[in-house]
């Protein structure tokens, strides 16, 4: 039976020797989901903006939501959501369909030569195309509303790296859980639905009372959110300290994840 390595720079390499598939299969993910319909990739576009126009109008005229700043501004209120959202959906639209990658290309587990530690790659270069069309979005609504963007922009890619690496991890160990365990995708998207209501995306976490914060503590999504939140609305320099812990942690998910999935992935045919 063959072996496959689960060492840290197999999981570099590997990305390294495929990138040429990786960067095809992302193409061909990203065209196909919206291959016959109408308005195709326009879509990728128009979701995001309907789901921040819902969202908005539910929590900031319905519920009447808030931030500390006090400011009463609608416009204010969409933007700041917006980019918590962004955040978030990259995270979940990986973590949701992480289960279902291998069992979705059984062709692929027969054959040997194919790179099954790609797909959970494909999809989260999939996830970050459509959050980067979103960024794109946020960036053109706060220039009409607002003016000039804050400078702190440019730190965005730092924010978010350590969240892709902690996503992939997450996402290697999910889809070779998957494939064993076939109710991990009921459980994951009990999950990634708590985690939108428990991350500071709708309300400040300052907003929570004292007892109930360290709730947001153990939560990997809020100081990527409230970090991101800083650099595009408020204009501030990201807490690299915090981010530093961050990264490390993220890349130790990423290690082991990659690890699970070469130790379990010999067992694939079997149960497929």
């Amino acid at each position: 039976m063959q072996q496959f390595s689960m060492a840290p720079t197999e999981m570099v390499a590997s990305l390294w020797r495929n990138r040429y598939l990786i960067k095809t299969s992302i193409h061909r993910e990203v065209v196909g989901r919206y291959r016959g319909s109408s308005m195709g990739i326009l879509w990728s576009f128009f979701h995001p903006v309907f789901m921040l126009a819902v969202y908005t109008f539910v929590f900031s005229v319905v519920f009447k939501t808030r931030w500390q700043s006090g400011s009463d501004s609608k416009t204010e209120f969409a933007l700041i959501l917006f980019s918590g959202l962004i955040v978030f959906n990259i995270f979940s639209e990986c973590i949701n369909r992480a289960p279902g990658l291998i069992l979705g290309h059984p062709n692929y587990v027969k054959k040997v030569i194919f790179p099954l530690e790609i797909l959970p790659v494909v999809n989260l270069g999939s996830s970050l195309f459509h959050a980067m069309v979103s960024f794109m979005v946020w960036l053109l609504a706060y220039l009409i509303i607002f003016g000039m963007p804050h400078w702190t922009v440019v730190f965005v890619p730092v924010v978010i790296l350590p969240l892709l690496l902690f996503t992939a991890g997450l996402s290697w160990w999910l889809s070779a859980l998957g494939v064993y365990l076939r109710d991990v995708s009921q459980v994951v998207g009990i999950i990634t639905t708590a985690l939108l209501f428990l991350s500071p995306i709708f309300y400040s976490a300052e907003r929570l009372p004292e007892r109930y914060r360290f709730v947001m503590h153990f939560n990997p999504l809020t100081p990527v959110v409230e970090q991101t939140r800083n650099v595009l609305f408020w204009g501030k320099v990201p807490d690299l300290k915090l981010l530093s812990i961050y990264l490390i942690c993220s890349l130790l998910v990423a290690c082991l994840g990659f690890a699970w999935f070469q130790k379990t992935r010999k067992g694939f045919a079997d149960v497929l």
